[in-house]
């Protein structure tokens, strides 16, 4: 890890041993130029890079041309309307007029360390495992100076940016677009871009498409970072795949509307950019006053896709996730929602916790419904009381019961909505998101609340921390399920603009307070399930509601979208029922357990409704989350196959730091008739270990319709089951996977080298 600057050059490098980002001020007047993004180089000079010499020259000595060289010159951070034609990455406006602006170089600062974002999320790290540089940019012209940061860390192919806009005139200046990340790329050979896309229900399904000329990418103006999109762009070399190749991926640590896109140029060249979307955002800055945007987080992978996942689940569970319960062991948790919806009282939630803590579970999560007149989801949100007609003694009495039988207690919110019929709209109306003289939009019978203000904020932190303060709760579910419309405000500062962005904040400050309030609080967020799973909510909670979607066939490709850029530690993951409440689907108990394992791990049905095989399976999927749970929270991740990408089966590892053991989890999603066993190369092992091979999950489990796994289905494995092979021949000439019977069946195989 070294940060370095070449006086004589003029060219800064950013090395993390496996990686070079290299730049460059070139010609007297200050431009910035991208030079080089790719596996490290010797200590050259790459200012030949900028291209700066061939036609029409630099602008000091061919002034005639100088929008031809600003229209091609690979600007690490370009400015608007002086002649370069491409996307800009800031742009400010004076009385509605825009000036121009072309930031230009005046000097540099090398910090040990990483500095912390104010009100924000942001990636941490000390003197000894990371190292910030701060360019300082200027034009004088526009009155605007930009701070742009970088950050890299020990042993990670990652840098970390973001920028700092001031006001360094006289007048206000409005900024209305700043781009956290901005480069010029020259990618040699065809790109392929890859994003993560979907809906509710079918979150971060991942899609590959050529770049060609113009302009791709993906964005959310809905105040979230949405089911539908997703804050990742990856660009992919040619030939690039999971195992192999050059990968590039970029990820936003923002909860709000976001933009991430690609132009490709007249010269084959990429812009590539990352920040708040400019669409509704606008920042008025007074004389001194500056703005600091999110960070944007680049990874680099010389070994392909799954490079780039192991790269950011390093960097997030080092330099990221704050939360105590981080390397903990989550506890097992019953969820009632999909058991009662809104029809429960106390005797209904204790019957489920005494048959699931009878189990093995540790936790039940009362689910929506508990507070003011809420039996359905057409009242209350914001009457953040207990309904004593369900709950007779309250959320107290409850927690004291639960305890009783060795379980803890969790609660569901919804802190940012109101429902119009509730006592608190009554009370505030002015106090939802409104445009005057327009109809408000509803979405689930509910508006939003308008968090930018600190009155609004502070009532309903108030009314959150009294449930919380009247019993000993263990867990929060925060949940979210609308988009932001109708963003206009009563408050007297209207026009001060940046009202998608201040609720964010206001967002932040609220899960910043309960944090620092209850420290040991467990924190799972959602949006309607994984509308906001982002890095920039893991920077307060250390698992999110990964979909509503609880379907384990539809899970295996939700969960591959989500873990290619998080930890599986992150992925909140559930055992339901079957057929599932979401597309009908009927899925083995076995299989609904192990795709659960590869995440936080618990249970959202009523256990004395499963059939009795289904039941009588729960014990030991519980004692298998114990045994693997380590291995799963903390270990690197591989994708080995992908029932997404075409393939029949869904195949996916975890494999142990210290490379002594691996848990490999195997779904067939569909059976075809008359083929052999698959043939199936193990990854990630340490090549001269030796590695016993079982059934990590020898239970005889039942697939729907009364067919086991039989002694043919196993019999293709006889050569290695119960036996060693070097990791080396894993990975070389690997396993031999049976065909099973029956569409949805699952195995899962250890690797063990420990004796």
């Amino acid at each position: 890890m070294d940060i370095t600057y070449d006086s004589r050059t003029r060219v800064f490098r950013l090395d993390t041993g496996n990686m070079t980002y290299a730049m460059g001020v070139v010609d007297d007047e200050g431009f910035l130029g991208h030079l080089y993004l790719g596996p490290g180089v010797g200590n050259d000079d790459l200012t030949y890079l900028s291209r700066a010499i061939e036609y029409p020259g630099l602008p000091s000595k061919n002034n005639r041309d100088r929008c031809s060289f600003l229209d091609f010159f690979p600007h690490e951070y370009p400015g608007e309307g002086v002649g370069d034609f491409r996307s800009p990455a800031v742009r400010v406006t004076k009385d509605g007029i825009s000036p121009g602006i072309q930031p230009l170089y005046k000097g540099y600062r090398i910090i040990k360390g990483k500095k912390r974002l104010e009100g924000m999320p942001s990636v941490f790290g000390d003197e000894k495992d990371s190292e910030t540089l701060e360019i300082e940019m200027s034009d004088e012209t526009a009155g605007v100076k930009l701070f742009l940061d970088y950050t890299i860390f020990e042993g990670i192919n990652a840098v970390v940016r973001s920028v700092r806009a001031q006001n360094t005139g006289d007048t206000p200046v409005t900024l209305n677009r700043i781009m956290s990340f901005s480069a010029d790329m020259d990618r040699p050979g065809e790109t392929r871009l890859m994003t993560l896309n979907g809906s509710w229900g079918r979150e971060r399904a991942k899609q590959i498409i050529p770049v060609g000329t113009g302009f791709a990418g993906v964005s959310s103006v809905r105040g979230v970072s949405s089911h539908q999109s997703h804050p990742f762009l990856g660009l992919l070399s040619e030939g690039a795949d999971e195992s192999q190749g050059e990968v590039i991926g970029l990820n936003f640590i923002y909860s709000g509307n976001f933009l991430a896109q690609v132009e490709k140029g007249q010269f084959g060249t990429l812009r590539v950019q990352m920040g708040i979307h400019p669409m509704g955002f606008y920042e008025k800055l007074q004389p001194g006053e500056s703005f600091q945007s999110p960070e944007a987080v680049l990874v680099w992978s010389d070994s392909g896709i799954g490079g780039m996942t192991r790269t950011f689940h390093e960097l997030y569970r080092n330099h990221l996730i704050r939360s105590p319960w981080l390397h903990r062991e989550r506890p097992v948790l019953i969820n009632n929602w999909e058991a009662t919806f809104f029809d429960f009282d106390l005797e209904k939630l204790l019957k489920i916790a005494r048959r699931a803590s009878s189990e093995g579970a540790e936790l039940l999560v009362m689910d929506d419904g508990w507070f003011g007149r809420r039996n359905s989801d057409n009242s209350s949100l914001g009457d953040w009381y207990v309904n004593e007609e369900k709950l007779p003694g309250g959320v107290k009495r409850l927690s004291e019961e639960l305890a009783a039988i060795g379980m803890k207690l969790g609660i569901w919110f919804e802190p940012e909505m109101v429902s119009p019929d509730s006592d608190l709209y009554r009370a505030h109306p002015d106090w939802a998101f409104s445009i005057d003289g327009r109809k408000p939009c509803m979405a689930r019978e509910q508006y939003v609340l308008d968090l930018t203000r600190k009155e609004v904020r502070d009532y309903i932190f108030d009314m959150i921390s009294k449930v919380l303060d009247s019993a000993d709760v263990a867990y929060v579910k925060w949940d979210m399920n609308r988009p932001l419309t109708d963003v206009g405000t009563h408050a007297a500062d209207a026009g001060d603009g940046g009202l998608f962005h201040r609720f964010v904040l206001g967002v932040y400050d609220l899960q910043e307070r309960l944090i620092t309030r209850y420290p040991d609080l467990l924190l799972e967020n959602c949006s309607s399930g994984g509308g906001r799973f982002d890095p920039g909510m893991l920077f307060y909670s250390p698992q999110i509601w990964t979909s509503d979607n609880t379907d384990a066939i539809d899970r295996l490709s939700i969960q591959e979208g989500t873990a290619m850029i998080y930890p599986l530690s992150t992925m909140g993951a559930h055992v339901s029922v079957s057929p599932s409440q979401s597309c009908g689907r009927k899925t083995p108990m076995v299989t609904r357990g192990h795709v659960a394992l590869a995440g936080t791990f618990g249970y959202e049905l009523d256990m004395d409704r499963l059939p009795g095989e289904d039941s009588a399976q729960i014990r030991d999927q519980i004692a298998l989350y114990h045994r693997y749970g380590e291995l799963v929270r903390e270990g690197d991740y591989y994708r080995i196959e992908s029932w997404q990408d075409g393939s029949m089966c869904d195949c996916y590892m975890v494999v142990s730091k210290d490379k002594t053991q691996a848990l490999m989890t195997w779904v067939q999603v569909l059976a075809h008739t008359n083929l052999k066993s698959r043939r199936v190369r193990i990854p990630g092992l340490d090549p001269d270990r030796e590695y016993r091979i079982e059934v990590a999950d020898p239970r005889e489990g039942n697939d729907g319709n009364g067919n086991r796994v039989s002694p043919n289905e196993l019999n293709c494995m006889s050569g290695f089951l119960g036996k060693t092979l070097t990791g080396a021949t894993l990975s070389g000439a690997g396993i031999l996977m049976p065909r099973l019977s029956g569409d949805f069946r699952s195995l899962l195989i250890s690797f063990d080298s420990r004796g």
